[in-house]
């Protein structure tokens, strides 16, 4: 009987955690990331850098269930810092997407094929952005260390479920992020170069307010920690 009670303990905190965490991962915003980074790549290099950006999150993700804590006591790390740092990283992913670097008309077209090959051959995007931060994220990393403490502190669970549930959790939400970014091709045959770029520039400038705004919350907590309260005029 007991069994069965954790059993179903399992499969409850597993959905529960799929449901929270599903949209802070937002997969809809990292496949409009990978099609306005991936506009050089053919479509099998498309799908080699959705695979590697899944396992990515799901190891991002088991690091963050069994160690965040630690890793971030240990470095001194609070979360309005992961937060302001998140967002200075997805800024600078912004700007070069709202503002692409232009090859200069000098060039002869040999050397504009050359550098192009270059970068074909040298483009890896799985891990940084689309794993961290755009999937796995500084919301998403908060979320799970959080909850990991709650559920931790709640100490309604057995100790093999609280050990255990973190795996099905990472393993489902990364076989959904896998499942979306693969649609990627057929949304990239669908709009074309011109149609991916103009996503891109869009993309960019949402990335930037994105950015802004992680800022603001790691502000507004570390504001909040301290307990400082606004000037009022």
């Amino acid at each position: 009987m007991k069994i069965l009670l954790d059993l179903f303990d399992l499969l409850k905190l597993t959905l529960l955690g799929v449901t929270v965490i599903l949209p802070l991962a937002n997969p809809l915003t990292t496949v409009a990331l990978l099609l306005g980074l991936s506009g050089h790549m053919t479509p099998d290099e498309r799908n080699e850098q959705s695979l590697k950006a899944s396992i990515y999150v799901c190891i991002i993700m088991l690091v963050t269930f069994y160690a965040g804590q630690i890793v971030m006591s240990l470095f001194g790390i609070s979360i309005p810092g992961l937060r302001i740092a998140g967002g200075l990283i997805v800024s600078v992913i912004g700007f070069k997407m709202l503002f692409p670097d232009q090859s200069p008309h000098e060039s002869t077209e040999a050397e504009l094929k050359s550098a192009e090959i270059n970068l074909h051959k040298k483009s890896d995007i799985a891990f940084v952005p689309l794993a961290m931060p755009s999937t796995a994220g500084p919301g998403t990393m908060a979320m799970i260390i959080t909850s990991t403490s709650a559920v931790m502190a709640d100490g309604g669970v057995s100790t093999w479920v609280y050990l255990l549930v973190p795996i099905p959790i990472s393993i489902i939400v990364s076989l959904i992020i896998w499942g979306c970014l693969r649609s990627s091709n057929w949304i990239m045959r669908l709009f074309g170069n011109s149609g991916i770029d103009a996503i891109s520039r869009v993309m960019g400038f949402l990335l930037i307010c994105m950015a802004v705004q992680f800022a603001i919350n790691g502000v507004i907590e570390i504001i909040n920690m301290f307990g400082i309260k606004p000037i009022v005029g």
